[in-house]
């Protein structure tokens, strides 16, 4: 049984759904420390006419210290709610499917949920389910683990059963294969070269948010996120 992990980002690029696809438990890392930085937890890319769009929710940090990311509350002051949805509506009122996922996003950008962990759950299953990705999908706060790095990683695996991790190519660097191997555990790698999809304005961007594909090409979305990509490496 083979299982990956990710942290729970915000409306997810499509090779992170190709990695749920992938693997048979996918493990959502809510229980690991905010990062200080930005990070793709709170924030992701559209595109419009002028180009990339960023989508950031904002969320509160002052003074709060170390967090977890499932206990990051989201910050609803200001009218960064109707922004965001007037945004995505300028550039996308022009795609073939968005006007069918509209009600959805303007329900995301609402105040319904209170903290970016709730937010950002309900937008990944909501993609899982229209791409068609049947892998189970379980939080780390339900596995009652308490460890760092690479000792996360392999506890996730044994608490599972699983005789595999699978990882993005990318993050062999960051990896302690010595200690994977020590906990008879097997290391699978892929890579993920982005699809190319029709697109409005202008020049191909690549790793878009997974909503720009769903947009853009409705139900061929996950033919093209299958079907682009390389399979496990050896």
């Amino acid at each position: 049984m083979i299982v990956a992990a990710n942290q729970p980002y915000f409306c997810p690029f499509p090779g992170f759904f190709y990695k749920v696809h992938l693997c048979d438990l996918f493990v959502i890392l809510d229980d690991v420390q905010f990062p200080r930085g930005t990070t793709w937890i709170t924030r992701n890319r559209f595109k419009s006419d002028q180009g990339t769009l960023w989508i950031t929710v904002p969320v509160w940090k002052r003074g709060l210290g170390l967090q977890s990311i499932g206990n990051v509350k989201i910050c609803h002051a200001g009218r960064w709610h109707k922004k965001h949805t007037e945004s995505l509506r300028s550039a996308y009122l022009h795609a073939p499917y968005f006007a069918e996922h509209f009600d959805f996003l303007n329900e995301i950008f609402s105040s319904k949920h209170q903290t970016i962990l709730e937010c950002n759950l309900e937008i990944t299953e909501y993609l899982v389910k229209l791409l068609k990705i049947e892998t189970k999908i379980l939080l780390m706060s339900e596995l009652g683990i308490n460890a760092r790095g690479n000792d996360l990683l392999i506890e996730v695996c044994k608490t599972l059963g699983g005789s595999g991790f699978l990882a993005q190519s990318a993050a062999g660097k960051y990896i302690d294969e010595e200690r994977f191997e020590a906990a008879g555990i097997r290391l699978d790698y892929f890579k993920y070269p982005s699809p190319i999809y029709p697109q409005l304005w202008g020049e191909f961007i690549p790793n878009l948010s997974a909503f720009d594909l769903i947009f853009n090409c409705g139900p061929k979305a996950r033919d093209i996120l299958l079907g682009s990509a390389s399979a496990r490496a050896e």
